[in-house]
């Protein structure tokens, strides 16, 4: 509670530092003024802006080169460097149905930070990376490109971003992290991409970066924050992250002391053996379960306990003592017919249906009186389950082994439908035969291990390891080798296909997706190939190495997200008020669409409501708000459909039909310098579809099929993410810090923190919702 008041007081004296002093300089970037813009910019002219408090520029032509020398650009990425949080403000006037980019930070072809607004597609778009290394763009349908004024902010807080345009909040949205660690040799564009692509075009005032939270307040003052930012948040949460790492490590440091400190036990005259807190001295020996211990130089030497079959006199019989590994000879009762030793208790039922029970001591049956009544069971009596040993009806499922058992060490209690029994962990055998208790396999010695060419196995409790040999690098957990081709990037393998290292070489196998001899890989098109087949209210989506069935028109998908298209359902439209049936007809819904039907004894006129305006059956007319779209009203129903284009029409419209443009200035220049497209063609681009448009590029994220799970990866070579049961091969989690894991030293961490284990210098453990998932850094070794 106190530390959410003062987060509370944080958050208002931040509010009050930005109205009532302005922003910090050093939390301020004016690109305008670091960038000394009209001072030798081609294509950039000052002109009147929004206000004229601050410099306008107009931005025309694609042969500028808006781009901060090195000094300058380093200057302005030193202030956003490793920073959280941030707000990207301008106000601008684009022209209309432009795409291009506001200003974009990248090296190379990682953008770290880039604002753009797609005219084309009525988008704005943020691209950044994120922590775990990908890029990501953040897509706000929203169109900015219409030829007026707009103030828009974008408000980035850890996971928290928020857009505004004028002033008014359009979209609030959780999302990956930005990683803001950029290298120096960044290069920081404005109104463009690059060189070459991205030109924006229109006019820009006031584009700033502030690095705090909700800096959109000096934008917008009348807006104001009450509440901690999510980074405020997340920077408790890493604080604790920290005290628990520093915890681990001191108790790391505090293990290892007391290590030292027992090995002074055997400094004097002997090495001596520690085993479950007890130390044991020089060829002292002790049973430990089924197994007699000795330690012998200070190691613990132990071999299991060999039981002889008991020879019981007549009135005894064979069982487990508690504490004792081999069966002992225990005095029996008849009862029923049955022999029950020792301690064993039977429940019967009189004429009168009361349940008695009874217990066998001293060879005798005596009846055990209840000292309090049965529970009250929460379950319908359908699911109540009578036990033999006991009076008291149990519900299905109950949890015998919380009633305390004997199962020890290496052995796990397991549930059965009136029982429990015990099971050995993965790598025990059992040491007798209610797997009471266990021992370790030493796959090494029996041979029951993987390891493979160059490596040397060493047992651990329950499983084994493949150490490499000096000098070698591994390969997978099971093999090694003098030189890894494909990590070096020695290899013919196609791009989109998986290069295995192996000894003496490496293998290609084209991704799942391709086809090929991994060497030349191309893309199965599972649609026309049909290797998928749809369901019939879906159609068949083809994407670079995976495919989507996609709801047809008429359908929507209900929640399941079924990879066939099983999960569209129909479209009420004339519930949901998706119908453009006029005040004289009524709406029937139909399977995929609807109908206008004109009532018994009315005389209808089939006239149609479009955009809340009367159109009269037969009438043609274009849209407004997209001049290559000609719409009709036919009985009551408007149908919508692009202008067909007759290229050998010399009036065709050139902005509906940009491939019917012969001009040169319309062409593109793809991403790689070297192919060329005409206006109106379309390509795939590092998961983008691409288009060309009179001479500009405009690219957007392939689509991809929303997926509703915990944990996902993007396979190698595609573009969109799957679901994975594994967590440990997920590189997208949804973390739930409510979901924590207990290291080696018991301290609780948090989804999502990660640590060096214990002992070791290259083993990197990290926490996803409640399991912990360890990898070895080969390089490390």
């Amino acid at each position: 509670m106190r530390l959410l008041q003062l987060f509370l007081i944080s958050g208002v004296f931040f509010v009050s530092s930005v109205i009532g002093f302005g922003v910090d300089p050093a939390l301020r970037i004016s690109v305008f003024d670091e960038l000394t813009l009209g001072e030798g910019f081609d294509g950039v002219t000052q002109v009147q802006g929004f206000h004229s408090e601050s410099r306008a520029f107009h931005f025309q032509g694609s042969s500028r080169e808006v781009k901060a020398p090195v000094e300058v650009s380093e200057q302005m990425v030193h202030k956003l460097r490793g920073k959280n949080e941030f707000t990207v403000l301008v106000t601008l006037k684009q022209d209309h149905l432009n795409s291009g980019v506001i200003l974009s930070i990248h090296h190379s072809e990682h953008r770290f930070l880039e604002l753009e607004s797609s005219g084309q597609r009525s988008e704005v778009r943020l691209h950044y990376r994120t922590k775990g290394q990908q890029d990501h763009t953040e897509v706000f349908p929203y169109s900015l490109a219409d030829d007026q004024w707009h103030k828009v902010s974008v408000a980035v807080s850890a996971s928290h971003v928020i857009l505004h345009v004028d002033c008014n909040r359009i979209y609030e949205r959780v999302v990956e992290p930005p990683y803001m660690d950029i290298p120096e040799d960044t290069s920081f564009w404005l109104g463009q991409r690059n060189a070459a692509h991205g030109f924006f075009k229109g006019v820009m005032q006031d584009v700033e970066i502030l690095v705090m939270p909700q800096g959109y307040i000096s934008q917008c003052p009348d807006l104001n924050r009450t509440c901690p930012t999510c980074n405020d948040f997340h920077g408790l949460v890493q604080k604790i992250m920290e005290l628990q790492d520093i915890l681990a490590k001191t108790s790391s440091k505090l293990s290892r002391a007391e290590e030292k400190m027992n090995g002074l036990d055997g400094c004097y005259c002997e090495r001596t053996c520690s085993v479950k807190g007890v130390v044991y001295r020089e060829d002292e020996s002790w049973t430990d379960g089924c197994r007699n211990c000795t330690c012998t130089n200070g190691t613990v030497q132990c071999e299991a306990i060999s039981c002889p079959p008991p020879q019981c006199p007549a009135g005894t019989a064979p069982a487990y003592v508690k504490g004792a590994c081999c069966k002992e000879c225990q005095p029996v009762c008849l009862f029923g017919g049955r022999e029950l030793v020792e301690g064993d208790q039977k429940a019967v039922r009189d004429s009168a249906g009361r349940c008695l029970l009874f217990e066998c001591r001293d060879r005798t049956m005596h009846r055990v009186v209840p000292s309090e009544p049965c529970p009250e069971l929460n379950c319908p009596e359908s699911e109540q389950i009578a036990l033999s040993g006991r009076c008291c009806k149990v519900c299905r499922g109950h949890d015998f082994c919380s009633e305390g058992n004997g199962c020890m060490e290496n052995s796990d209690c397991v549930n059965l439908e009136a029982g429990d029994c015990c099971v050995c962990k993965d790598g025990f055998r059992p040491l007798r035969d209610d797997n009471a208790y266990c021992e370790d396999i030493d796959e090494c010695a029996e041979g029951k291990h993987y390891c493979r060419e160059n490596t040397m196995c060493v047992n651990t409790p329950g499983s084994f390891m493949c150490i490499c040999h000096t000098g070698y690098i591994r390969i997978d957990d099971y093999s090694c080798t003098e030189h890894d081709e494909c990590l070096s990037g020695l290899h013919n393998c196609d791009e989109n296909a998986l290069c295995f290292n192996m000894v003496g070489g490496h293998s290609c196998s084209c991704k799942p997706g391709y086809t090929g001899n991994g060497t030349v890989c191309k893309d199965i098109d599972e649609c026309a190939d049909g290797f998928v087949e749809c369901d019939s209210k879906s159609t068949c989506v083809n994407l670079p190495g995976w495919y989507h069935c996609e709801c047809r028109d008429g359908y929507h998908d209900n929640g399941l997200f079924s990879a066939n298209g099983e999960s569209c359902v129909d479209i009420n439209e004339c519930k949901t008020g998706r119908n453009t049936c006029a005040n004289d007809t009524v709406c029937f819904n139909l399977e995929g669409g609807y109908d206008c039907r004109c009532p018994h004894g009315h005389n209808c006129t089939g006239d149609c409501i479009h955009d809340n305006k009367v159109k009269h059956s037969g009438q043609i007319w274009v849209l407004d708000s997209d001049r290559c779209s000609v719409c009709s009203c036919q009985a009551g129903q408007v149908m919508c459909r692009r202008m067909v284009c007759d290229c050998d029409n010399p009036n065709a419209d050139l902005f509906c039909c940009p491939e019917c443009d012969p001009r040169l200035s319309s062409q593109c220049l793809h991403q790689n310098g070297l192919l060329t497209y005409g206006s109106g063609d379309t390509w795939v681009e590092n998961c983008q579809q691409c288009q060309c448009l009179q001479g500009q590029v405009d690219c957007w994220p392939l689509p991809c099929p929303p997926v509703d799970c915990e944990f996902t990866v993007v396979p190698e070579g595609e573009c969109c993410p799957r679901c994975v049961t594994d967590p440990c091969q997920a590189d997208t989690i949804r973390n739930d810090i409510t979901k924590t894991c207990t290291d080696e030293h018991n301290i609780s961490r948090f989804s999502g923190s990660s640590w060096i284990k214990h002992g070791t210098e290259c083993t990197l453990c990290q926490c996803k919702n409640g399991h912990i998932c360890c990898s070895v850094d080969p390089m490390c070794l």
